[in-house]
């Protein structure tokens, strides 16, 4: 799943490739993808694009009054072309989700792999009209969310940090992926909980998840969105990578299984050499 610092890239990508140009159609391709139906998507034909923002994993393309958003959920991409085909494709066939077509002759498609469809697509007047981005919590990478924030937004939970990292409403932009990666940089256990943090781990998590965002942000910097997923998976210090060394102590990447996700951590460094109890592979085995 795209989170924070690849839609980050994407924006900036878009900034480059869209900003100043004029519309001259948006085509949806599959049922699902679209989750609002007024305005059209024809009202964007003839629109100048003046602006792409990024609210938590939301892309935000602004064309006159209107803002273009879009979720890539778990298996959605943006797809960036220099042209197309004459003869549009048909819909509901294959991973086609949207396309997006500047008067130049480029712009991009959103496409979805599998069979569950996530991917959604809203044109509003206003981004605050969407629920996802309504709800969201602050940016972790905002000036304005320092320390004291973070642990003001964590004194009033009691939860797991795993998942209180990856609630959107909590702290936007951040999930399964970067919560292994902040975790393991803060060494700590993904199943501790908020409520066992003193100041000075709370400190430490507030750092290693900035650290780990920002670098993250700088690595995708100027990377084309055909390659941003490769780059964030040769990246991972943990997450993905169950079964090989960690590259700070050298012990074996151990993983937890859920129904439909995983996490990765290293015992040595983030549980004291202790395993975490797989449940869902504990059940598999008997």
């Amino acid at each position: 799943m795209p989170e924070l610092p690849e839609v980050e890239a994407l924006r900036d990508f878009l900034v480059d490739h869209l900003v100043g140009k004029e519309i001259a159609r948006v085509l949806p391709l599959a049922i699902s993808v679209l989750k609002t139906y007024d305005p059209p998507l024809t009202a964007l034909e003839g629109a100048t694009v003046t602006s792409v923002a990024r609210h938590g994993k939301f892309l935000d393309i602004t064309a006159g009054p209107l803002h273009l958003l879009t979720h890539l959920a778990r298996a959605g991409w943006l797809q960036w072309k220099d042209s197309f085909p004459a003869t549009p494709p048909r819909p509901g066939k294959g991973p086609l989700a949207l396309r997006l077509i500047l008067a130049g002759g480029d712009g991009f498609d959103l496409t979805e792999m599998g069979t569950t469809k996530r991917l959604a697509v809203h044109l509003v007047h206003d981004p605050a009209d969407v629920p996802g981005v309504a709800r969201l919590g602050p940016d972790p990478l905002a000036d304005s969310f320092d320390r004291d924030a973070f642990a003001r937004l964590l004194g009033g939970e009691r939860r797991q940090l795993k998942g209180a990292l990856r609630d959107q409403s909590l702290i936007a932009g951040i999930g399964n992926a970067y919560s292994d990666e902040i975790l393991h940089v803060a060494k700590m256990s993904p199943f501790k909980l908020t409520t066992s943090l003193g100041d000075a781990d709370i400190s430490h998590l507030y750092t290693a998840m900035r650290t780990t965002l920002q670098e993250a942000v700088e690595r995708s910097r100027g990377v084309a969105a055909g390659r941003l997923k490769a780059e964030k998976k040769s990246n991972m210090r943990v997450h993905g990578r169950a079964g090989a060394p960690c590259p700070v102590c050298g012990d074996t990447v151990l993983e937890v299984s859920f129904s439909d996700s995983s996490l990765q951590y290293c015992p040595t460094c983030q549980t004291g050499g202790k395993p975490l109890a797989d449940r869902r592979m504990s059940r598999l085995l008997k």
